[in-house]
């Protein structure tokens, strides 16, 4: 049967000859995975060499394996074989391997010339996977460097080609127009509310009663597909609809199941985005689309990924309708509006945008690379990821303070596992507890294997017990503590693999399951947990972050936890998976993270100054003790972070050190050019070490502030020549006609004010000044009960105009006090009658 990769072959042939690098853009559905490989296998530039192929995941790569040696009529494994993750099936016979993208990583590690490979194929590229992207960028280093006959091919079905072209240096692009039955696309009239699960269900059953076909279903994630198939079974059954999931965590006989046709009925296969490219499922006539996806999402300020589920991109909305267009006329079901459809992005964003460089760091640490801009990427790693993955990477001992790769780090790429985990299993091998912490590896590396609601235990311990008693007993063992066997036996085959790659394999029989703890320490150092009450379900990671257990998780609250797998999330990170660990081995075996310091700072719920000798993992407080000669300048600068906390109106200020205060302030508001300086109760806060230290000696406490003597502190801030003129200019006090010595009040930018009887000012026209005669001063005129009778700055004027009517009232109100009718000349007295000269 032709296809319509056909067509473009001869030229692609042409291309490759003339050219070390080809952009081939296909449509789904056009054949090129099947039909590439083996019309190049014998082009004389190849030379009998050996063709790799990159598939994005490894349900595409057996399932493209297998079909190719079927056109072949041949088995998987002699011409045609494949390389995945524990399993290969290949022999001398094969010339065309099916890789996923991180075992060809890894072979480039050991073999950077790719001796016996004539060309690299990437399919699928425009997924944009995080090792798709390294090891195009490797490739085209070796072919620069060790390989100039080494030919690329890099091939895609919505990619746009001319960036792909230009990083490949200006390589021809050839189109594939691809043969696609139409498909009738049908939007919601709105976006639906609700569970999503509820949403498809109810799409589901529609769908089978108004159209033929099978059902292909895409759902974000595989929670998502379980709760969809709980609602179906029920009712399916009874029509003899059969049911399929289909991600990648399924067991490959599962996979296979939901890929092959029916034997005469329907069916309907729930999703995840694996089966957007490469996977033709036979039969599917009708595709209904959830619209959205779930990707990780790293964030290197917190160090932490975070599960996100989004809108996919418009190029991911054509390729699963594409689904429905392989084999005939199809129909596509997009549950959102023509509004939001609108709305999405172009394509998805690459993975090396969002995810956790730290695997990437210490391959290009392996490859010889200390700056990632020395190789060619479509994207280039994020430089703030990038960095935090090397400080990881130093802190697991696999980068030098320079970030060139250690002896531990290059064991550590010999693993396929994140370099936390190849971490914990070189440190455990050490220690004698290998086989633990390759079930450890594989518990976290494969899918769950609890069940039901065993699922929302959070307790690592919980799986472990469950994959020993699998051992023991079998599939009634794995039944009885909640754990599903075929998944056990997947974690069982990876956790062997592991053992093997041991190079000195400790015969430990793996049952300290109580030192789990300490070997996810070895792994994640940075997710020690602190508990921050006892009982509590909240704690402080030693990266500073904070998590928090669910409420329902009883046996895990510990005082001290290790945090394998948690949520990011806004405020407090949600755990998932963690064990108990004691202080005392993380002090023994963490030695080189643990730091002893000498604490001094203000506490602020004491308000007071704390000096101690902590031991400390991260931001964890292990172990404290009174520091016995704490440093003085540190325990001042302490109690100056208290005051600033505290505020400056936390100061014992008195009357007086304010009148001297609103004084200088005022000299500084009518004399700007004089350089008075600011003591503002914010430029004093802001200005603390410079005059308040060192009068902090002897402080420790806030109750100890009110024996501070701040006029002191404040009357030092200004020089000798300064202190002559602030009581020129603006003196605290004024002697009036009577005698008296009566205190201004001063307030900045406004004139002082002066509260005087109004008898003690007889005798006096001219109002009084301060600042040199500058500034007039406002007089409050009392009477005699001191109640203002006259608010003035023109004493002159009150003498002259009002005078007479006041003293009319106070007569009649304070007889027995003097009330003359010349002011002028009158005594001034502070008595009830003056006294006789």
């Amino acid at each position: 049967m032709s296809l319509p990769i056909d067509e473009v072959i001869p030229p692609l042939r042409q291309r490759l000859s003339a050219h070390s690098a080809v952009v081939l853009q296909a449509p789904p559905g056009a054949g090129k995975t099947t039909r590439i490989p083996q019309a190049l296998l014998r082009e004389p530039w190849l030379r009998d060499r050996s063709i790799l192929m990159l598939e994005p995941r490894r349900l595409a790569a057996r399932a493209a394996a297998a079909r190719i040696a079927a056109l072949l009529g041949e088995s998987v494994g002699e011409t045609v074989g494949y390389r995945i993750r524990f399993e290969t099936k290949v022999s001398k016979k094969t010339r065309i391997e099916v890789l996923t993208e991180g075992i060809l990583t890894r072979r480039l590690q050991s073999d950077p010339a790719l001796e016996g490979v004539g060309l690299v194929i990437f399919d699928e590229f425009h997924e944009r996977h995080l090792h798709g992207d390294l090891a195009l960028a490797l490739c085209l280093d070796s072919q620069r460097v060790l390989r100039d006959d080494l030919k690329l091919l890099v091939m895609s079905a919505t990619l746009e080609g001319a960036a792909v072209a230009s990083l490949l240096g200006d390589a021809p692009v050839i189109t594939s127009q691809g043969r696609q039955f139409p498909v009738d696309i049908r939007y919601a009239s709105r976006d639906p509310e609700g569970r999503l699960p509820q949403v498809v269900h109810q799409a589901v059953l529609q769908a089978l009663d108004r159209d033929p076909g099978d059902l292909l279903v895409f759902l974000p994630g595989s929670s998502e597909i379980r709760r969809t198939q709980a609602l179906l079974t029920p009712l399916l059954s009874p029509r003899r609809i059969e049911l399929f999931p289909l991600y990648g965590d399924l067991p490959w006989e599962a996979q296979d199941r939901a890929l092959r046709p029916t034997t005469g009925g329907r069916k309907v296969v729930l999703a995840t985005p694996i089966a957007e490219t490469s996977l033709t499922i036979e039969g599917v006539g009708v595709v209904i689309d959830a619209g959205f996806v779930r990707v990780p999402e790293f964030d290197p300020a917190r160090g932490l990924t975070r599960l996100t589920t989004k809108r996919i991109s418009r190029a991911s909305a054509e390729q699963r309708a594409g689904r429905a267009g392989r084999l005939g006329p199809g129909i596509c079901y997009r549950l959102w509006s023509e509004a939001t459809q609108r709305g999405l992005m172009a394509q998805p964003i690459p993975e090396i945008r969002t995810a956790d460089l730290t695997p990437l760091a210490l391959e290009l640490a392996q490859w010889g690379v200390r700056e990632a801009d020395t190789l060619s990427w479509l994207d280039p790693p994020p430089q703030a990821a990038l960095a935090q993955a090397r400080r990881l990477l130093t802190e697991l001992d696999a980068l030098d303070e320079a970030g060139s790769i250690t002896p531990s780090g290059r064991a550590m790429v010999a693993f396929p596992l994140h370099p936390r985990l190849a971490h914990m299993l070189s440190r455990a091998e050490a220690r004698g507890f290998g086989r633990l912490a390759c079930d450890l590896a594989a518990l976290l590396s494969e899918r769950e294997i609890l069940v039901g609601d065993r699922r929302r235990s959070c307790n690592l311990i919980d799986r472990l017990e469950a994959l020993r008693a699998f051992r023991e007993e079998g599939r009634a063992g794995a039944a009885s503590h909640g754990a599903d066997p075929s998944a056990c036996q997947r974690v069982e085959q990876a956790a062997h693999q592991y053992q093997r790659l041991l190079r000195g394999q400790k015969t430990d029989a793996g049952r300290d399951l109580e030192q789990a703890g300490l070997l996810l320490a070895f792994a994640y150092p940075d997710r020690v947990a602190q508990q921050r009450a006892p009982g509590e379900v909240r704690y402080l990671l030693a990266s500073g972050r904070g998590a928090r257990l669910p409420e329902q998780e009883q046996r895990l609250r510990q005082p001290t936890l290790v945090v394998a797998s948690l949520d990011a999330g806004e405020i407090e990170g949600a755990i998932y998976l963690a064990a108990a660990v004691e202080i005392d081995q993380l002090r023994q075996e963490l030695a080189a993270h643990v730091r002893t310091e000498a604490v001094i700072r203000w506490d602020t719920r004491q308000q007071r100054v704390i000096a101690l000798k902590e031991e400390r993992l991260g931001e964890l407080v292990i172990d404290s003790v009174p520091l016995s000669t704490p440093d003085r300048e540190r325990l001042r600068g302490a109690m100056l972070e208290g005051v600033r906390q505290l505020g400056v109106a936390a100061l014992p200020w008195g009357d007086e050190a304010r009148d001297w205060q609103a004084r200088v302030l005022s000299l500084r508001h009518w004399f700007p050019e004089e350089g008075w300086p600011d003591l503002s109760d914010v430029a004093l806060g802001e200005t603390l070490e410079e005059w308040l230290a060192p009068f902090l000696d002897r402080f420790t406490r806030r109750e100890q502030l009110k024996q501070l003597d701040l006029l002191a502190a404040l009357k030092a801030r200004l020089d000798w020549n300064q202190g002559r003129r602030l009581e020129e200019g603006a003196p605290s006090h004024l002697t009036v006609p009577s005698g008296s010595r009566l205190r201004l009040e001063y307030r900045p930018g406004e004139p002082p004010v002066l509260a005087v009887k109004l008898q003690e000012m007889f005798g006096l026209a001219e109002t009084p000044r301060v600042a040199w005669g500058k500034v007039p001063v406002t007089l409050h005129l009392l009477s005699p009960a001191r109640r203002p009778i006259q608010v003035t700055q023109d004493l002159r004027g009150f003498w002259e105009r009002t005078y007479a009517e006041v003293k009319k009232e106070l007569k009649g109100r304070y007889p027995k006090h003097p009330w003359p009718d010349d002011p002028w000349n009158a005594v001034p007295t502070r008595r009830l009658r003056p006294r006789s000269p």
